[in-house]
């Protein structure tokens, strides 16, 4: 496949938008639908926060969950949590999770539940998603300018 055909295919999501969020759940988490698509790449992008993220609370690493329907009830999927949670001086950063879609996987996915601790600035977080027709997943943290790759 040419490059301009692959970039015109490419799927680009919000799973959450630019937030600051101090002690709680961020408000704007949603959904990507994953119909079609070989492979998608959830992209963390830190911000200049003062306390560490999660998922569901600030001591779990982030990590991401899938469902049938977009309103259903979702559940984690194995090996796909982050090393550890994203911390306070991670300011700047950006993580990724890379997900092979031709394993068995449902059509919807979400980062479960990214949570703020309790901070004076908050936890500051954007969330985006690029959806792949094929299945050529990118080779490693560093040559794409990461500080984590998950590859699932």
């Amino acid at each position: 496949m040419n490059l301009k055909i692959m970039l015109k295919s490419i799927k680009f999501g919000q799973l959450l938008p630019p937030e600051t969020k101090d002690n709680g759940n961020f408000v704007g988490n949603t959904y990507f639908d994953t119909l079609g698509l070989a492979a998608a790449l959830v992209l963390f992008n830190v911000g200049a926060g003062d306390i560490a993220i999660g998922s569901t609370a600030e001591g779990t690493p982030p990590y991401l969950e899938e469902c049938d329907t977009p309103g259903g009830a979702y559940t984690k999927i194995t090996s796909s949590d982050l090393a550890a949670v994203i911390a306070a001086d991670d300011d700047g950063k950006q993580i990724a999770i890379a997900l092979d879609l031709a394993k068995s996987h449902k059509r919807y996915l979400a980062v479960n539940a990214p949570h703020s601790g309790d901070g004076t600035v908050g936890g500051i977080l954007q969330i985006t998603v690029l959806g792949f027709p094929s299945d050529q997943f990118p080779k490693s943290a560093a040559e794409m300018g990461l500080k984590e790759l998950i590859q699932v």
